[in-house]
């Protein structure tokens, strides 16, 4: 059997295993533990059959209905469709034969493959984002997003001497001079760069959310909803060495990650990870980045289109518009209070602000909702309200 030939019965096999788990809010920890589970896959495999894997759940109404009836038609398909990994321009040149380069657009792709481009995005969804099932919007969210580090140094030409000698592409963000972009898949963790703290990986929408707020340096600042802490490490450095952060989550795990990364990057004296205490007047400012569908980062994680449904998106405005609830009366006269989410639903963000406005007090919108939306910086969705408290408590 040819080297492409082995490579399709395998896909076709780890496919089948994946199939009772499409809709699991889990899929990319399953894969990984089925990836890493086949002694047979070296980590340049696991990252082939990983691409493959995900190009399946972006096109799954294209794909999953041929794996009962014709698996190689499906893995064609896959095949086509998938970004470049290595290995791929084989196996997809064996696979594909006879199908043109793959075009840019998912309504270009569903005429040559005679599929439907509507069937990619749920309907119920088009009520909550118009756009959803339109290019530009759709046909990015299908794509695979590149890798995008934040700069944590004033002096980053060291950093990309690194990056060059090692023959690691990047390129600096025309909209934020701290974004850097590299090739989806790249690995900096063993860089000098990454290790020494120089540079830390935050996808650009999550990077641009704080600066479509009013930051003053030196302020006291909560960050309610921290999880890992990529945007408490990015507020603690735009508040400057005078500047502190109390870092809140739930998950345990997720704010050891955030010590960590604090440390490594020299800035763990301003960030109270975990700390309980508030300020007797308020803080300065609450960030609250709240838990919400994901339907920015299908790019990224792409099973949480078909894992979400109405009722979800409900339950996570709810949960929001608690927790804006919950922080409001800890911000001080004067003070700011900011609501991002990564979610592109209307449910989740200009309906959650105008619910919140209506009970708000003392508070008024100083940016009533942006949305930051993937094809204007390349990288996942993100939408940003903040609120100023307006009375003299």
């Amino acid at each position: 059997m040819s080297r492409t030939g082995s490579q399709q019965r395998t896909l076709v096999g780890i496919l089948g295993l994946l199939r009772p788990h499409w809709t699991d809010p889990n899929f990319p920890g399953r894969l990984d533990k089925l990836l890493s589970g086949d002694r047979r896959l070296g980590s340049r495999d696991r990252r082939f059959y990983r691409e493959l894997a995900y190009t399946a759940v972006r096109y799954l109404p294209w794909v999953d209905p041929l794996l009962d009836t014709e698996p190689s038609e499906a893995v064609r398909r896959i095949a086509w469709l998938a970004s470049d990994v290595a290995g791929m321009d084989e196996f997809r040149a064996d696979m594909s034969a006879g199908l043109p380069p793959c075009p840019a657009g998912a309504a270009q792709r569903a005429a040559l493959l005679g599929c439907d481009a509507a069937l990619l995005t749920p309907d119920w969804m088009r009520g909550e984002c118009p756009s959803i099932g339109e290019a530009p919007l759709r046909d990015i969210l299908l794509s695979r997003a590149p890798l995008w580090l934040r700069l944590q140094t004033d002096d980053p030409a060291p950093v990309f001497r690194e990056f060059t000698a090692k023959g690691l592409p990047w390129k600096q963000s025309g909209l934020l001079k701290d974004a850097v972009e590299m090739p989806a898949g790249t690995d900096v963790s063993r860089t000098a760069a990454y290790l020494d703290g120089k540079v830390e990986v935050q996808d650009i929408g999550s990077q641009r959310v704080l600066h479509e707020v009013s930051l003053k340096p030196g302020g006291h600042w909560l960050d309610a909803c921290a999880g890992a802490g990529g945007k408490a490490l990015q507020l603690a450095l735009l508040l400057g060495a005078e500047g502190r952060v109390v870092a809140r989550d739930s998950r345990k795990a997720a704010l050891d990650e955030l010590s960590l990364r604090a440390a490594r990057a020299g800035i763990g004296r301003r960030i109270s990870v975990g700390g309980t205490s508030d300020p007797r007047d308020g803080f300065d400012g609450v960030l609250v980045d709240a838990p919400c569908s994901g339907s920015g980062t299908w790019r990224r994680s792409p099973h949480l289109k078909w894992s979400i449904s109405p009722q979800g998106v409900r339950d996570a405005a709810s949960l929001q518009l608690r927790l804006l609830r919950e922080n409001a009366p800890r911000v001080r006269a004067g003070g700011l209070l900011v609501f991002a989410t990564c979610s592109l639903f209307t449910s989740e963000n200009a309906a959650l602000v105008d619910a919140f406005l209506k009970e708000a007090g003392p508070f008024t919108a100083e940016v009533r909702g942006t949305s930051l939306l993937p094809q204007d910086h390349d990288g996942d969705g993100f939408f940003v309200a903040s609120f100023r408290r307006t009375d003299q408590s």
